[in-house]
């Protein structure tokens, strides 16, 4: 049995766009996920962030629409190797949700619906880096994308910006998640070409 969707082999790079090494450029949105979709109703979402000591801060699905959001247009490139650019979103910066959290973590552990994780430095979750995300190209997210909500850091490889988002734990020690734990890179920086464990 698959552990990823099938259908995805590499395709001649194209030559007119600038994307990282080994990329090519689509302009579907595939999808890939690592078991079946979660079906999280809004009414039923809720996003927490945990501290290092175990403090909690949680939003519900109204608290997340009454903040501040933005719409981020940005480029995404999938461990996979295909790229689609100028991607648009709508969503909460990270920097309003851990804007009054006290931390001393270095690090964030991202946790999903259906018990997907990944690792990420916390510093990359801030100065404008990430968002949480429930609006693509002018549409609610739909679940096959990560909706009702999902991360987007799009500076690192896709599998970073994990869908179905339900918290994030805050870490003083770096603790690999779902994809790091079977092989995939720590860090995962589609210019550096970071795909796998010793890229």
């Amino acid at each position: 049995m698959a552990i990823v969707s099938r259908g995805f082999r590499g395709r001649a790079r194209d030559e007119d766009v600038a994307l990282p090494p080994g990329q090519y450029l689509t302009e579907d949105f595939p999808v890939l996920s690592a078991g079946p979709t979660p079906r999280v109703p809004t009414d039923r979402w809720e996003f927490t962030v945990t501290t290092e000591v175990g403090v909690k801060h949680t939003w519900q699905w109204q608290d997340l629409l009454e903040l501040p959001h933005e719409k981020p247009k940005v480029d995404l490139h999938c461990v996979t190797k295909w790229s689609k650019l100028g991607t648009s979103w709508q969503g909460v910066s990270l920097d309003v949700l851990l804007e009054d959290v006290e931390t001393a973590a270095d690090y964030a552990l991202v946790h999903s619906y259906g018990g997907y994780t990944t690792n990420l430095p916390l510093e990359d979750l801030l100065d404008g880096q990430a968002w949480i995300v429930h609006r693509y190209d002018g549409e609610d997210l739909t679940p096959e994308h990560g909706g009702p909500a999902r991360l987007l850091v799009p500076h690192l490889y896709l599998w970073k910006s994990a869908k179905w988002v339900r918290g994030i734990k805050l870490l003083l020690e770096d603790e690999p998640g779902f994809w790091e734990t079977i092989g995939y890179h720590e860090y995962g920086d589609p210019w550096r070409e970071q795909r796998y464990q010793g890229d």
